[in-house]
């Protein structure tokens, strides 16, 4: 009986201490071989002028500032390769983007490599059609909070193309559109961000045939309180999300260090989004959510606004706005979201119990991993069958879902998803 209690004892500790142990941050370590070319280099942005290109030649490149262009047209700048041109920006010490162009359209980038900008590797900003393709953006070494933000960031833009990308390292989200109308983002890959893919108070988005994997969360739907727009109408699928369960290693208080690691999905507070056909496995806190932004701001105290610095909000960095409310157009509920015919699975038999979701589906959910999670928050004079809050979810195979009555403290916390079963203009 005693070595039955001992041996018990001792699994408990086991499995205490497995859950306990904080998981080792992964590295991108690339073998580089720099060659000083950089006044020239830099002298072709300068010099650049609208209906040219700019041709990287093949080779590693250190500079120390920033390479800008303001008010261009017609401009493509192309390197031989995203494994033969490397822009390097390690050691920077002038600037913080590593190529920032703003105030310009019809701008083609491809090619080439860009690393280790202080702040983001690839801003482009006010800007009218607009393509990346085969970009490779990326802080090299172990995950850092001290990365930049975003890897390849346009923002305030309209008619975006990023195709065949990567993005790697970024302390906030690898491939981020913010604030942008009319985007496509299609078969890139993202991996090592906190989160790998979002689309942020954008309009008209499709997102296509992309890969997220060993991110803290793989895919972000966000819309955001206190910004110049907000977004509606997105459409992601036959995307493969997958083992996104990274340490989330953003600055605190940020809104994305709210994001749990183990979240593959998170749509928030964002209207008209059909999300189908896509594969999404091996999250450890919840393949799928579908939340509002009071979720979010419930942890403002706990995160620490005051950690995020004026520098850091700056360049884009949003802190968690507790008082959303005086944001008289800002809708911090999600609405007309539909999921169906996708693929879900999970080989995690056990949630992380390093956040609350995990703790809540201990106590709630018999310790099991949901694949859909709503957080049933909506506006006071609202209800669930109305056209603005309503959520469908529908030919998901055998996907499990939670209800979780967030704000009736989860008094009707149910896994039935029977008052789900709609369509929405499929």
């Amino acid at each position: 009986m005693k070595k039955r209690l001992l041996l018990l004892l001792v699994l408990i500790i086991a499995v205490i201490v497995y859950f306990l142990q904080s998981d080792p941050l992964p590295s991108y370590t690339p073998t580089r071989d720099y060659v000083d070319l950089e006044a020239e280099l830099v002298e072709q942005f300068i010099l650049a002028k609208d209906s040219s290109v700019i041709e990287l030649p093949a080779g590693h490149f250190l500079f120390s500032q920033s390479l800008s262009l303001d008010n261009k047209s017609h401009l493509t700048i192309k390197g031989q390769g995203m494994d033969k041109t490397v822009l390097s920006f390690k050691g920077q010490t002038s600037g913080a983007e590593g190529i920032k162009i703003t105030n310009s359209k019809n701008i083609v980038l491809e090619d080439f490599a860009i690393e280790d900008a202080v702040g983001d590797n690839l801003k482009i900003s006010d800007s009218d059609s607009v393509v990346m393709r085969r970009i490779r953006s990326a802080w090299t070494g172990q995950v850092s909070v001290q990365n930049g933000a975003y890897a390849l960031y346009p923002v305030l833009c309209s008619n975006v193309l990023i195709e065949e990308c990567e993005a790697i390292g970024s302390s906030d989200a690898g491939i981020y559109v913010g604030q942008s109308n009319n985007v496509i983002i299609r078969n890139n890959k993202a991996f090592y961000n906190v989160a790998g893919i979002e689309s942020e108070n954008s309009t008209n988005v499709e997102i296509y045939g992309n890969e997220a994997y060993e991110n803290t969360s793989g895919l972000l739907i966000f819309n955001l309180p206190e910004l110049t727009v907000y977004g509606s109408n997105i459409n992601a699928h036959h995307n493969k999300v997958y083992n996104n369960n990274l340490t989330n290693f953003a600055v605190k208080g940020s809104i994305i260090s709210a994001v749990p690691k183990g979240a593959g999905v998170v749509i928030m507070a964002t209207k008209d989004v059909q999300f189908h056909n896509n594969v999404v496995e091996n999250h450890k806190t919840v393949n799928l959510c579908v939340v509002s932004y009071e979720i979010f701001a419930a942890d403002e105290d706990e995160l620490g606004q005051e950690t995020v610095t004026d520098e850091a909000l700056a360049r884009g960095l949003r802190a968690i706005e507790n008082d959303y409310a005086k944001d008289d157009n800002y809708n911090p509920y999600p609405g007309r979201v539909s999921i169906h015919d996708n693929t879900f699975n999970n080989a995690n038999l056990l949630p992380t119990f390093s956040n609350d979701f995990g703790l809540l589906w201990l106590y709630k959910n018999k310790a099991s991993i949901p694949d859909i999670a709503y957080d049933g928050i909506i506006s006071p004079d609202g209800s669930l069958q109305d056209d603005e809050h309503k959520l469908c979810i529908r030919n998901n195979a055998n996907a499990s879902f939670v209800y979780l009555d967030a704000s009736h403290d989860f008094e009707g916390f149910t896994s039935d998803k029977t008052p789900f079963d709609c369509k929405l203009n499929e």
